[in-house]
């Protein structure tokens, strides 16, 4: 089986996506912030006709029709446990299970990830245990790993600034070899909408953007 990018992805409900931007942008605009992010990252990380395969993790597990409603003839999976972590191992799990020898897991709220990021992600797996795409707020944007490793992503506190610091102690610990991607920021508070507005500018309808610029003062 060729390698797998697993997409982690959220239904785009308004008051349950982007809870952060809420207080800023209200429950309608903070979902459709999101929806066009995660809509360029499956955009930009389509694999080509040599590359990889992906599968679609999403949540909650009742959104099953409206994911497969928004992104037509992808493989969807329900996420499964009770933090983060725990869902990425499933994932990891789900993946390995199905025939893949190096599978990669991104989230869906990073604007400047691309394809060409994926396919050095999978191929530094060839001689490294574990690749991680640090995020700037302390987290990571992508994990990529060549076994089942669940004893990764014990002992981590998700969901603060110190996954990535926890999650390479626990390499350490576990005796892995690691290769670092650049850095890149995800969308979660108004200082990242600002700091890449640039770049989301673009991918916004008028009356989105608008809405937004107005929000920063632009």
């Amino acid at each position: 089986m060729r390698p797998v990018l697993g997409v982690f992805l959220k239904a785009p409900r308004p008051g349950e996506a982007k809870t952060r931007l809420i207080p800023a942008l209200g429950d309608a605009a903070a979902a459709r912030l999101y929806r066009a992010v995660a809509e360029t990252v499956v955009a930009a990380t389509r694999p080509g006709r040599d590359g990889y395969d992906r599968l679609f993790f999403f949540t909650p597990a009742e959104a099953r029709a409206e994911m497969e409603a928004w992104f037509p003839g992808q493989a969807w999976i329900a996420q499964e446990g009770a933090n983060l972590g725990a869902r990425m191992s499933s994932a990891f799990d789900e993946a390995f299970r199905r025939g893949a020898g190096r599978v990669a897991i991104v989230g869906s709220d990073v604007p400047g990830l691309s394809r060409d990021d994926v396919g050095l992600a999978l191929a530094s797996l060839a001689d490294h245990d574990l690749v991680l795409g640090p995020a700037r707020d302390g987290g990571y944007y992508l994990i990529g790993l060549r076994q089942r490793l669940p004893a990764l992503f014990e002992g981590v506190a998700w969901g603060t600034g110190s996954v990535f610091a926890a999650t390479l102690e626990r390499a350490a610990a576990l005796g892995l070899s690691v290769r670092v991607l650049e850095e890149r920021r995800d969308i979660d508070t108004l200082e990242d909408v600002r700091a890449e507005w640039d770049r989301l500018r673009p991918l916004l309808d008028g009356a989105l953007a608008e809405e937004l610029a107005r929000t920063l003062g632009r």
